[in-house]
């Protein structure tokens, strides 16, 4: 990486600068750090980096400090210069052309790196109960989620995705019920829901459940005939289970579609029967971590940071949603994954801190434990943001799908850091205009194809109308593209073409460091960033350059620079699992 390599060149002119007496008191062995930066004012380069905290161990004045380490600086085909404690570094063509060449050898690979030096992570995200469609909520955690795993499989980690099924409780008692009313609204019964604010908490009153109760009826047509307004126990469990069974599949079918794949479903229920909750239980209460009070079994979390205590038995012998929480984080670090990484929305911000007593109090790292804290999404419509509720005045996942596409819904979900709400603009994610970043980014991608397209496509001569040859034959291209003489870039009567070409390639050479940044930080927001500056850069070169010229060989080279740049973009747009279209 540029940055890092320009660092690494002014550290070692310091140490030299330093031995020869150039930096007054600075010693060799001082502990200084560097920082590089992309200058905004064109003219001071392309990389700068500020010597001036230098000052405090050399006792000069950081503009002396600059210079006196410029001028010990060996580097070819570079100009350099100082503006006051800033040494500035101007790349020549060599390191311009090296970008590109890198990139066409390294293909998809380009941007790769060995970060999480394989380190297992189990990622956990959605999670949601199989009570009823995902909201669009659910849709920011399954985008955000399978964009993470991309990028830090692609930074070198080794990650296994898991979805944890909430599928114990009164929810889903209460999934049976609701179920009940809508089989026998659907045998002709006349019944609804219930309308006292209290009560109808217990249902869950969506039309989503009519086709699952049609679908009972005519699956299990004589129990359904058994069916009065009174359930036997084993009735509700039956119906909970078709209920619960049903929504699992549709979701599971959503998330196929959203392009959001789970290496596993981690049920609740099953964690229950394993014995691994009771197991976890009797093991903190082994360790001292549990004590009675008030009829009820308490865990000892404040030991280890939480804020207060936490109950883990109710006193009508129940466990509480935490107990399991415990164990299915217990499990987790049993199956020997190195890091836990948990999506959660912002309301259980003050779950992380228990979480993490749970596991340092079973004898485990807390520092093992990653959570990050996702905020919601505001549809806005006619330029208004609205908050949709789950259960009243719902917009499904589904339905946003449906409405703007799989790409642009991923892309729109993707695009702010997940700390931050998302005002989600259906009007602007539909519309086919610069403004709609999605739209902006793949039409980029879909230029490129369609300059490698038009390179071998016959011509018409615009003034005599008549038939010109293609500019390469069939496997010409690709040789030409490989082969390419990119110093021809630089060799041209054309600065707006040079200048265009120089930032599209610097843009370029910050990917490697993007994805770096982007993995370390767990933010799949980055790529948005960076993909709707390279697609800029991209469409101003294309303005200022001609690519299909008749000069071959410097569309060869052209060729080579849009071939680098239609690869970073796929690559990118890869990592969130949105498509490349080599056509719009």
């Amino acid at each position: 990486m540029l940055k890092q390599y320009i660092i690494d060149v002014t550290t070692d002119a310091i140490k030299t600068a330093a031995k020869e007496g150039k930096l007054n008191q600075l010693k060799v062995d001082d502990a200084f750090s560097l920082n590089a930066e992309i200058p905004k004012n064109e003219e001071f380069g392309d990389i700068a980096v500020n010597v001036s905290s230098l000052a405090k161990f050399a006792k000069m004045a950081p503009p002396a400090i600059a210079q006196a380490v410029a001028d010990t600086i060996k580097l070819d085909d570079c100009e350099i210069s100082t503006v006051a404690g800033f040494i500035n570094f101007k790349l020549g063509k060599s390191f311009l052309n090296a970008i590109v060449k890198e990139i066409m050898n390294q293909k998809e690979d380009y941007g790769s790196n060995d970060y999480g030096t394989g380190q297992k992570v189990i990622l956990e995200y959605v999670s949601a109960n199989p009570t009823g469609p995902f909201h669009i909520g659910h849709g920011r955690w399954a985008a955000m989620g399978s964009a993470l795993a991309n990028l830090l499989k692609f930074a070198g980690y080794d990650v296994y995705q898991e979805f944890y099924i909430n599928d114990a409780g009164n929810q889903i008692k209460n999934l049976g019920r609701s179920l009940h009313i809508r089989v026998l609204q659907e045998l002709g019964e006349k019944i609804d829901f219930p309308t006292d604010e209290i009560e109808k908490k217990s249902y869950y009153p969506g039309d989503y459940l009519i086709p699952v109760a049609k679908e009972f009826v005519k699956e299990n047509a004589d129990f359904a005939k058994t069916l009065t307004k009174d359930l036997t126990q084993e009735q509700l469990d039956t119906l909970s289970s078709f209920a619960k069974a049903k929504m699992l599949e549709l979701q599971k079918e959503l998330l196929n579609k959203f392009h959001t794949h789970f290496d596993n479903f981690y049920s609740e229920t099953d964690l229950h029967k394993s014995g691994k909750v009771e197991q976890c239980v009797n093991k903190l209460n082994e360790l001292g971590m549990l004590y009675e009070k008030d009829g009820a079994l308490w865990f000892k979390s404040s030991l280890f940071g939480d804020d207060q205590d936490r109950v883990l038995r109710k006193t009508d012998g129940s466990n509480t949603y935490l107990t399991a929480d415990i164990a299915y984080h217990h499990d987790k670090i049993k199956r020997g994954f190195d890091k836990l990484i948990n999506i959660w929305g912002a309301d259980h911000h003050g779950y992380v801190a228990r979480m993490r007593a749970s596991i340092e109090a079973l004898g485990d790292d807390p520092n093992k434990l990653e959570v990050l804290l996702g905020q919601l999404v505001n549809i806005v419509l006619n330029g208004e943001a609205t908050r949709m509720g789950k259960r009243k005045n719902m917009v499904t996942l589904e339905d946003l799908i449906d409405e703007v596409g799989v790409d642009a819904t991923r892309y729109w979900m993707i695009i702010r850091s997940i700390d931050t709400t998302l005002d989600f603009d259906i009007e602007l994610a539909k519309s086919k205009t610069d403004d709609n970043p999605v739209f902006y980014v793949q039409y980029a991608h879909a230029r490129a194809c369609s300059i490698f397209r038009n390179a071998k496509t016959e011509r018409i001569n615009v003034e005599t109308k008549e038939k010109i040859a293609p500019l390469f034959e069939g496997e010409e291209l690709d040789k030409a593209i490989m082969d390419a003489d990119l110093n021809l870039l630089w060799d041209v009567d054309d600065e707006k073409s040079i200048a265009s070409a120089r930032k599209l390639i610097l843009k370029l050479e910050e990917f490697k460091p993007l994805i770096l940044a982007a993995a370390k930080n767990r933010a799949p927001y980055m790529i948005c960033k960076y993909l709707q500056e390279i697609s800029g850069c991209f469409h101003q070169f294309y303005t200022f350059s001609r690519v299909l010229t008749e000069d071959k060989k410097l569309a060869a080279a052209r060729l080579a620079l849009v071939k680098s740049v239609s690869t970073v973009i796929k690559t990118s747009l890869g990592l969130l699992a949105v498509d490349a279209p080599e056509r719009m």
